[in-house]
């Protein structure tokens, strides 16, 4: 336990400490998504292949990213999670710097393991700093709240990285967001004090006690995989729509990036704030529909977002995808949520990163390197409308995402540990 003096709790306070997780989330997004607006000039400076470029996106960020995130949540339990999250983001903002001086491929994709690295203490003791301010009937709302940084910093970094690489170059877009970054790390440390938290007697909690706690609970097992399952389609999409929008529809760098800013800005926005809700609500009466709400919402989403990717008019695809784009993000509050549930109070960071370990092992390392691998292969028989069809095959996951998620409801009513 950390020794500094609880912060005040009133309503007020709690949303300026979500409002500075929401900030930088954010950034933790933009720095991570920016390279798939890059990805274009990446390839033709540096000389890449798609196969290259997926793994730039996916395994050399996730590689560190997902395997640190364990040892830093425990750091973060039996210290200060405050502290871990502002080093964390200091150390990653500085590695996007980095990345604006790469020259060659090795270069780069040490420099996104670096930006991985950093990233790896960031979320999951976010989680457990929402799950202790909040009580349990706002926490799937507060979740979402914060996890609007996924679609804010997806779209920022699609909006800014373009307009930089198409008036200026791709390597200052890295270099503006990580200074930025830096910029904001003392600000949020200043800001946000550690939360009060329940003291433990004896000694600290070994990680095999959370991880034999989180296996032996079916539901876990089956939120962990759905979530990937899902975010093999989500980051492999979110990466390739770029270059999706530039070879098949026709756009330029700027235009993509507009394109891909507003249809975060609008569906992703929207589909975060409803899980969020529905997940508060629905929840509440039972907790399977923590995990039911996600399954419908993959469901109903995957033929729509197929529908657009084969489609030959922009303004027809960006219909096709809104409604798509946001029922996929629909699963973050109320996940996030039941997951914070399955351990006691004082493991949930260590709990949140063995969740994040298997969904961004899966979905992050594999799913940016997947699309690129297939779009490759497909090459020789669909040219440039490889990727096309790579990206439709990858979408084949939403529907496994959604069985694994309905599984997981009933596991929950067993699962549940009360607040």
């Amino acid at each position: 336990m950390t020794d500094e003096t609880a912060p005040p709790s009133s309503p007020r306070y709690r949303a300026v400490v979500l409002a500075m997780l929401l900030l930088v989330y954010t950034f933790n997004f933009l720095d991570r998504q920016i390279l798939g607006i890059l990805a274009v000039p990446i390839k033709a400076d540096l000389g890449l292949s798609d196969t290259q470029l997926g793994a730039l996106g996916g395994i050399a960020f996730a590689l560190l990213y997902s395997t640190l995130a364990i040892p830093l949540a425990l750091l973060a339990d039996r210290t200060s999670r405050t502290w871990v999250i502002t080093v964390s983001l200091a150390v990653w903002s500085g590695f996007t710097a980095l990345c604006g001086l790469a020259s060659s491929f090795l270069q780069l994709f040490l420099f996104r393991i670096g930006v991985g690295v950093g990233e790896a203490g960031g979320v999951a003791p976010s989680y457990a700093v929402i799950s202790d301010y909040f009580p349990p009937h706002q926490r799937a709302r507060a979740l979402s709240i914060y996890s609007l940084g996924i679609p804010l910093g997806s779209a920022g970094g699609v909006l800014l990285g373009g307009y930089i690489a198409q008036t200026v170059e791709w390597r200052t877009a890295f270099i503006v967001v990580g200074l930025l970054g830096l910029v904001i790390a003392p600000i949020f440390r200043l800001v946000v004090r550690e939360p009060a938290r329940p003291v433990q007697s004896g000694a600290p909690v070994p990680v095999g006690a959370v991880f034999g706690i989180l296996a032996a609970k079916r539901g876990f097992w089956f939120l962990a995989l759905g979530a990937a399952c899902s975010s093999m389609c989500g980051y492999g999409v979110a990466f390739w729509l770029p270059s999706l929008l530039m070879r098949s529809f026709g756009l330029d760098l700027l235009g993509a990036g507009q394109f891909l800013g507003g249809l975060l800005l609008l569906g992703g926005v929207a589909g975060v704030l409803l899980g969020g809700v529905l997940g508060d609500r629905l929840g509440g009466r039972d907790r399977a529909y923590y995990a039911w709400v996600p399954a419908v919402s993959y469901v109903i989403g995957m033929p729509l977002f197929v529908i657009g990717v084969l489609s030959d008019s922009v303004g027809l695809a960006f219909a096709l995808f809104l409604v798509p784009q946001a029922l996929v993000y629909v699963w973050l509050g109320p996940v996030l949520t039941a997951v914070q549930h399955l351990v006691p109070a004082h493991m949930r960071a260590s709990a949140s990163a063995t969740f994040l370990l298997i969904n961004n092992l899966v979905g992050l390392g594999l799913g940016s390197w997947a699309v690129g691998s297939l779009s490759d292969a497909l090459t020789p028989a669909y040219g440039q409308e490889a990727l096309r069809y790579a990206i439709v095959a990858a979408l084949g996951f939403y529907l496994v995402a959604g069985l694994f998620m309905a599984l997981a409801g009933k596991a929950l009513r067993r699962d549940w540990v009360a607040a």
